[in-house]
């Protein structure tokens, strides 16, 4: 049986794709499946996405180790401190 979420899952694992979600289904996929995909998890995420932009952003190293990283699988990233211009 299919749906969007394996479908996802699936397409981000055949082509090398990392997936960036506030959906908790993707984290325990993670978990019960182990990569491919590996999935950033905006964890307890309720802001806008112009505050997931700036997290993500913030984040670029650790992210850019977390993708080269082959023994992890997710990567918990919460909303925090999120300083906002103007």
């Amino acid at each position: 049986m299919s749906s969007p979420d394996t479908e996802v899952w699936a397409y981000a694992g055949r082509n090398g794709f990392i997936v960036t979600t506030a959906d908790s289904d993707f984290h325990d996929m993670a978990v019960t499946l182990g990569p491919p995909p590996k999935v950033i998890w905006l964890h307890r995420w309720t802001h806008p996405t112009a505050d997931a932009e700036r997290v993500l952003r913030r984040e670029a190293i650790r992210i850019a180790h977390f993708a080269a990283d082959q023994d992890q699988g997710v990567l918990v990233l919460a909303a925090g401190f999120i300083a906002r211009n103007g």
